[in-house]
């Protein structure tokens, strides 16, 4: 299993540098695009035919979903590169709506998609089976509604990749994340919390206490926000947590 980073940034683009989006590669079956923020649609067009993946999201805000509308017009319009077949799509129950209004042209107009993408809602703790991996989500805290943590273990190998999704410290996390081999976690609030907004977020060492906590092999810290010091957040987190520690950045290729 191999991960790619299409973009990192934390609650919006910066230059160079996508809304959250991270493509995990499988070796003998279809890859996987989890969440797909802004600008992340041109990175993925970089690594492989964005028609040749499935799709998740953790939750539905814009930073971790506006792209899918593009990746929608790519699936099925792009004369040489379409879908030629349906892929597996999940995420929170009311994505097909939430996406049907994104791409409709009017505010009474509904796109439906079932055509290209074949939807299932997220049902917590549930495994669900992508090719040679299965993904269970865990909700988290996030003030979107149904907001998820994702555990993906690749079935031949046993390796687990979790992605925190949005979050605040919350003990959901910390069972998404139990041995994971590489633990791809939020840092949005940079190297502290104090007087950030509750329920929301994580800083770099709320992250590390996470990954001390499940016992993860390797922290990779993302989706911390431009104006955030990132060496700083790692620095928080290597407070907390003795592992290897790695800042996420557009482009990296990590093998889990």
């Amino acid at each position: 299993m191999q991960l790619t980073i299409l973009g990192c940034s934390g609650s919006l683009a910066a230059p160079g540098n996508p809304g959250s989006s991270y493509l995990v590669t499988l070796a003998d079956s279809t890859s996987i695009v989890m969440d797909l923020g802004p600008g992340s649609l041109a990175a993925l067009e970089g690594a492989q035919n964005p028609s040749d993946a499935h799709v998740v999201f953790s939750h539905l805000h814009a930073d971790h979903c506006s792209d899918f509308i593009s990746l929608l017009i790519w699936r099925q319009y792009h004369p040489e590169m379409a879908a030629r077949s349906r892929n597996l799509m999940f995420g929170p129950t009311y994505a097909p709506e939430h996406f049907g209004r994104m791409g409709g042209n009017g505010p009474s107009d509904i796109i439906d998609f079932s055509d290209t993408l074949a939807f299932g809602p997220w049902v917590p703790h549930q495994k669900e089976l992508l090719g040679s991996a299965t993904i269970t989500p865990f909700p988290v805290l996030h003030p979107a509604q149904e907001s998820y943590a994702l555990r993906v273990e690749e079935s031949n190998t046993g390796k687990v990749l979790t992605y925190s999704g949005d979050t605040a410290y919350t003990q959901e996390l910390v069972d998404a994340a139990r041995g994971a081999d590489v633990f791809l976690c939020e840092a949005a609030w940079g190297p502290s919390s104090e007087g950030m907004a509750p329920d929301m977020h994580m800083s770099g060492g709320e992250a590390g206490r996470v990954a001390r906590e499940a016992g993860v092999n390797t922290l990779v810290l993302v989706h911390i926000q431009p104006w955030a010091d990132k060496e700083e957040t790692a620095a928080a987190a290597a407070k907390e947590f003795d592992g290897d520690i790695i800042v996420g950045y557009p482009g990296q290729v990590l093998d889990v």
